[in-house]
């Protein structure tokens, strides 16, 4: 049909879902069996939210997304890939560390919900997945960023183990962590990303739904990779 966006090589798989439920260890898992690069797009917010902090500007909408724009202009972030698997660095400096803290989440999520932010981001992410072969995780990838994904899941667990898997994540860090506390913080970020106006967290019409609340981890990116090699191979296929 003439208009329609040609079609690409290997599919973009979108992994959407709400905090603490595995998405970033599912995606990296997933991209590395399928040897497709990874996009953590959640990555990104957390940068722009640590360098806002850092700036002291993290409270002014307007400041915040000219931080965005020019971390996306001079491409600060960078994803490099080593043998404990994907590094961030914010120019550079490794803040693959710092920006995993409940701290960061927050702020994270707090800047995300500026359009001018969002847009700011926008373009990096698609051009990321121009030619397929690409597995992106965050909030609103299905539905916003890459809504043509050919291969789209919405993984999600039940907010008690979301929270347990959190807390687990971050006694590494502070052994003080309390998990009423994660808890707590999990539903907060749930209500925030799905309630706000700009992209909330929902499920695509297309999605598959993908609840790893009885699952091991291996389960989930065994499912999800033979999903998306069966996308793979229809696309491969001639048209008819």
């Amino acid at each position: 049909m003439s208009g329609e966006r040609p079609r690409r090589p290997a599919p973009v798989v979108a992994i959407d879902g709400p905090a603490g439920a595995g998405k970033s260890t599912v995606s990296r898992a997933v991209a590395a069996k399928l040897g497709y690069t990874l996009l953590d797009t959640g990555a990104l917010y957390r940068c722009v939210g640590l360098e806002a902090h850092r700036l002291g500007v993290v409270n002014d909408p307007e400041q915040v997304a000219t931080v965005a724009r020019d971390l996306a202009q001079r491409r600060a972030i960078r994803f490099v890939g080593d043998d404990s698997g994907q590094r961030v660095f914010l120019d550079d400096r490794d803040v693959s560390d710092e920006i995993r803290t409940s701290t960061v989440s927050t702020l994270a999520s707090k800047v995300s919900a500026i359009p001018a932010v969002r847009q700011a981001l926008l373009q990096i992410q698609r051009d990321a997945g121009e030619e397929g072969r690409v597995v992106v995780e965050g909030r609103d990838i299905g539905t916003v960023v890459f809504p043509d994904a050919e291969a789209k899941f919405f993984l999600t667990a039940s907010v008690d183990q979301r929270a347990a898997r959190r807390h687990a994540e971050l006694q590494a860090r502070n052994p003080e962590a309390s998990l009423s506390a994660v808890r707590d913080e999990v539903q907060a970020r749930d209500r925030r990303d799905s309630g706000r106006p700009i992209a909330p967290l929902t499920r695509a019409d297309d999605a598959e739904l993908v609840d790893s609340t009885d699952c091991s981890i291996g389960e989930v990116v065994d499912r999800i990779v033979d999903r998306v090699l069966q996308v793979a191979a229809g696309l491969r296929q001639p048209d008819e």
